[in-house]
């Protein structure tokens, strides 16, 4: 029973997800459905969170919006989420970055970002 699971969760696992990690700045584009139309709704933010694995593996997303913080948990492997753009990196020492949820103004969206070195 358990290889047949597998076997079908492998199917619907999307190859093409980039590789970011907790702390870095992503753009999240969603599909929306409304009735009969379709359209792509984006969402950054900064990544806060990655949990599970294999299908059911998901991600938090926060953003500052309007002086509220807001937060949505995005499965990677949905087909409702057709693309993930990474639009800064960063370089956290922490698996989880939920003490962000104390901080406000432009300390809540402050990480510290990865610098590209020259050279090497």
């Amino acid at each position: 029973m358990n290889q047949i699971v597998n076997e079908l969760s492998k199917e619907q696992l999307k190859t093409e997800v980039p590789p970011f990690k907790v702390g870095d700045g992503v753009k999240v584009h969603t599909l929306v459905r409304e009735g009969e139309k379709r359209r792509v709704q984006m969402f950054s933010g900064v990544v806060i969170a990655r949990k599970g694995s294999g299908i059911q593996e998901s991600f938090t997303v926060r953003r500052i919006s309007y002086g509220e913080g807001v937060e949505k948990v995005f499965p990677i492997h949905s087909p409702n989420v057709s693309k993930i753009e990474i639009e800064k990196e960063s370089k956290t020492m922490r698996a989880r970055m939920y003490y962000l949820r104390g901080l406000i103004g432009k300390k809540a969206m402050q990480v510290k970002e990865k610098r590209l070195v020259k050279g090497h």
